[in-house]
């Protein structure tokens, strides 16, 4: 497995992100985190999706560190700070939750608030379902987790093929196209900065095609053994959706349905907020989360 490293000097002088790197060795990849805040506060598990890292909860770190919690913002690898396997078939669902729980492990994390956003939550919910012993609430803000049980939507095929055989992947654009407010050419700056060249955007390209669209997909069956536990979860569980993504529209209702913990909480919908309600509504999300978890003590 070819293994590329993004430069540290691509991180420097990154607008609103100056947080000191963590490195954990994982299967004998670097998986960077960022670790803000007090060590006795409560544990916030912050993870991010496609195309984005750490960088996507920037605005969110600081208020949350401020109210006294303890922030862990991992970049998945393929992301980020983290290694970059520089292969599309180096990268699987399976790999993923792997790699998530090894760095999970390595730390022996336990008490965690999740908070989870796009592929952060087809990953993080997994995380939750097995290892349930290391997480005492969960926030998805635009997630879900499908086992390949509902029907596809047109756009996001679209989007598989894109990520496929698209000869031009910009991040940047990706992520302002997910995104109600525009970003600003800094922002756009650092969501660019992992990637060098085509060659660091393998995970990226990798992801869309990993979702599973069929009961028979490779990772559908441990999705649908993690929604057997979620089923069953009674620990609090909290969505704070926004108002005008179009991806995971509804979604909220579903969970709210079919989680056990989620009775009773005060589900939230952030207005003007899209796909990437964290750069949309990043303080909101995380006064949302800040209250959550002072009602849920």
């Amino acid at each position: 497995m070819e293994i590329l490293r993004t430069p540290d000097e691509r991180f420097a002088g990154l607008e609103g992100y100056a947080f000191e790197p963590h490195y954990t060795e994982v299967d004998g990849l670097r998986m960077h985190h960022v670790d803000e805040g007090p060590r006795e506060g409560r544990q916030v598990l912050l993870l991010h999706g496609e195309p984005t890292w750490s960088y996507l909860y920037r605005t969110m770190i600081p208020p949350l560190t401020a109210a006294g919690l303890r922030v862990l913002a991992p970049d998945l690898i393929g992301f980020g700070r983290s290694d970059k396997p520089a292969a599309v078939g180096d990268y699987s669902y399976a790999r993923h939750v792997g790699w998530l729980t090894g760095w999970l492990e390595a730390h022996d994390f336990s008490d965690l608030t999740l908070v989870c956003q796009d592929w952060g939550s087809l990953l993080g919910l997994r995380l939750v379902a097995e290892h349930a012993d290391r997480f005492a609430a969960v926030v998805v803000a635009n997630g879900f987790l499908p086992a390949g049980e509902t029907r596809v939507p047109a756009a996001f095929k679209l989007w598989q093929a894109f990520a496929r055989w698209s000869p031009w992947f910009p991040i940047g654009r990706i992520v302002q196209a997910g995104c109600a407010q525009p970003l600003t050419p800094a922002a756009r700056a650092g969501y660019e900065a992992p990637f060098p060249s085509a060659r660091f955007k393998a995970g990226a390209r990798a992801f869309p095609r990993l979702v599973p669209t069929t009961p028979t997909d490779p990772a559908s069956e441990a999705n649908r053994a993690a929604w057997k536990v979620l089923e069953g979860w009674d620990k609090p569980f909290l969505t704070a959706f926004g108002s005008r993504d179009p991806i995971f529209r509804g979604a909220d209702r579903v969970l709210q349905k079919k989680i056990p913990g989620a009775a009773g909480q005060p589900h939230t919908t952030l207005r003007g907020a899209g796909h990437f309600i964290q750069e949309d509504r990043g303080e909101d999300l995380a006064e949302v989360v800040i209250r959550f978890l002072e009602s849920n003590r």
